[in-house]
Formats: structure tokens, sequence, C-alpha cells
């Protein structure tokens, strides 16, 4: 079983019809519901979906995703190393300038392995891992 991490511009665009990466979006998380894979997030990427979805219709979508993670333990914590490790990339503008949420996100693939992430964000492949739409 795959594990993927859930990047915030690959969920906005999967719950945002109007979203110009909608439709690649849908057709690569098909795939990845087909291949049967485990979807990972950390706590910052949904605090920034949630400011993301405040006003718009998929508003709920954002908390239900938060139970069902929490529920199959797949919603990761960051560490107080992720956390340093994190803002030193910031500091020195590793991944293109990355913000702060993805050199978090950055720090905790690293800590699990991960490699490959559900966004077309170019600081992920800009930090070395596979963009997945």
């Amino acid at each position: 079983m795959i594990k993927i991490f859930l990047d915030t511009v690959g969920l906005i665009a999967l719950w945002d019809d109007d979203d110009q990466w909608h439709g690649d979006a849908q057709r690569a998380y098909s795939a990845l519901k087909s291949a049967g894979f485990v979807g990972l997030t950390t706590d910052t990427v949904l605090l920034e979906c949630g400011n993301a979805a405040a006003r718009r219709p998929y508003r709920r979508d954002v908390n239900q995703l938060r139970q069902q993670l929490i529920a199959n333990g797949e919603l990761i914590s960051i560490t107080n190393a992720d956390w340093e490790q994190a803002w030193s990339a910031y500091d020195r503008g590793e991944a293109n300038q990355a913000g702060i949420v993805d050199q978090i996100s950055f720090a905790v693939m690293r800590r699990l392995g991960l490699h490959h992430a559900f966004t077309n964000d170019r600081h992920f492949s800009a930090a070395g891992f596979d963009t997945l739409f």
C-alpha cells in the first residue's frame, strides 16, 4: 500500500469545482483510490485548508477529512524537530522560497520516508518530492 502526502493545493483542487487544477486532481485521486493508497497529512495542512475553505461550499469537506484522518491514525502531528528543521529551511529560502507550511510538510515527509505528494505545487518538486498531477 502506497502512502501519499496530502497537500493543501491538491485537496483544494479536488474539492473546488472552479479550481484550475480540479480535473487533474480528480483524475489523480481516482487513480490513487484504485491503487488503494493511504493519505497522510499534517495538522498544519488542515489549518491551511480550513482557512482557504472558510467561505467556500466545501468547508465541511475539510472537517470530514480531519475526522477521517484522526479515526484512521493518518493525521500527523509535527514534532519539535520538524518545527525547527522547517523554520531553518524557511530562513534559508530552500525549495524555491517555499512557505512555512510547505517546509513543515517537507520535514514530516522526510521523517516518515514519504516520496509522493498529492499536489502540483512546484515547491514539492523543488524539495525533491514527486508530485502526482
